[in-house]
């Protein structure tokens, strides 16, 4: 007797026609026509059953705050920092549990079930952390949410920046977070980097730095960074972000320091007012962007919203294995690829065994020369690319 048994999906891998059945809030098996009796049955159809999707790099602080104090009129970085420093000192723990929780109930209809977020500790009073440790609490049952202590300013710029950073991780924070190029010197950028480092060694903690967000060719500390994880044996537990200076250093040093991973990491806060929620979107878009077109490179921008975060993260029993969480996503959708080019309805997020969200599936009805029909957009696939 299983608590769930999924017939007849597609897996990312290709397999298709599998049964999935789960029990326990595990994955007990998955082959070829399972026998046996469950208390929920859900008819895959041959739609795609993914593993959940996972975002390795948000800001939940500011999250839904487009708007607040003003609108980011040009549209850049540096005014969405500024922005965010006006709208800082006026925080409230209420305010920052309020906009994370409905994002929270956003990201889950998404099939987005693990995030690791920034927490801005530049503000000694905490605010920040203490809204997103309510919120990590309230979220548990059905989202893993890491918290990543995060000087927005820089870890040297304000006397206050490293207490408050020491506060948060003694609040409960997971990881240890930077952003070297904001300091005010190359050198003070290199001394933080060490600094967080070791302070993450000796912690046990994780480590994610903004690394070298600049067109700046000459802001290598992403360099640094790999050397102080090789110094602390931090080999694994570390995550470099946004290291745009890549695009404008020479192809020399460039190749000494590939591959990296690029990621949209916001939903209506004041640097980006296009986010959904949505890794599916991150993979299309990066199909167009970095002309990653072939079906090889398609596979792996599905596994880089998949698997390789959830590496990233630490997560434990994640995966379509026995043994595994039954943390699943049924997309309309018959495979990875047109998954990234549709980005299809979630027809079942599925924690633990358990369906948490569920959309209808798309069809646009039609009437057609008195001919009624309902037309399925994964119907149109190319099946030549299956």
């Amino acid at each position: 007797m299983f608590d769930l048994l999924i017939r007849g999906a597609t897996l990312p891998d290709g397999r298709r026609n599998q049964d999935v059945a789960v029990r326990d809030g595990r994955i007990v098996d998955i082959a070829l026509g399972i026998e046996g009796q469950a208390a929920e049955i859900i008819e895959a159809e041959g739609h795609l059953l993914s593993p959940p999707f996972v975002d390795p790099h948000f800001h939940m602080d500011a999250t839904l705050s487009l708007g607040q104090p003003r609108m980011n009129l040009s549209g850049t970085l540096l005014e969405g920092i500024a922005l965010w420093g006006e709208l800082r000192p006026s925080l409230t723990r209420e305010a920052v549990v309020e906009r994370a929780l409905r994002y929270c109930d956003l990201a889950v209809s998404k099939g987005l079930l693990a995030v690791r977020t920034h927490v801005d500790v530049s503000d000694p009073r905490l605010v920040t952390v203490e809204g997103l440790l309510e919120v990590r609490e309230r979220v548990a049952p059905y989202l893993d949410l890491q918290l990543v202590a995060f000087p927005q300013d820089g870890y040297y710029r304000s006397p206050q920046v490293a207490a408050a950073l020491s506060r948060a991780l003694d609040m409960g924070v997971d990881v240890v977070g930077g952003i070297p190029h904001f300091e005010r010197t190359m050198e003070d950028g290199r001394a933080s980097i060490e600094a967080l480092c070791r302070i993450a060694a000796e912690r046990g903690l994780r480590v994610d730095m903004h690394c070298d967000e600049t067109d700046d060719p000459l802001s290598r500390h992403v360099e640094t960074l790999a050397a102080q994880t090789v110094r602390f044996g931090l080999q694994g537990r570390v995550a470099g972000s946004h290291l745009t200076s890549m695009h404008s250093m020479d192809n020399y040093y460039v190749s000494k320091l590939l591959p990296l991973v690029a990621e949209q990491d916001c939903v209506l806060d004041p640097w980006y007012a296009m986010g959904s929620g949505d890794m599916l979107d991150v993979a299309h878009m990066a199909v167009h962007a970095t002309q990653m077109g072939s079906v090889a490179d398609k596979k792996a921008l599905f596994d880089a919203i998949t698997v390789v975060p959830a590496r990233l993260l630490g997560l434990t029993d994640y995966g379509l294995e026995p043994g595994c969480h039954a943390d699943m996503v049924l997309l309309q959708a018959r495979d990875t690829t047109e998954a990234i080019r549709l980005r299809p309805n979630r027809l079942k997020v599925i924690r633990r065994g358990k369906v948490i969200a569920e959309t209808p599936p798309e069809r646009s009805r039609l009437s057609l020369d008195g001919r009624p029909g309902a037309v399925d957009p994964s119907d149109y696939a190319p099946k030549a690319m299956s």
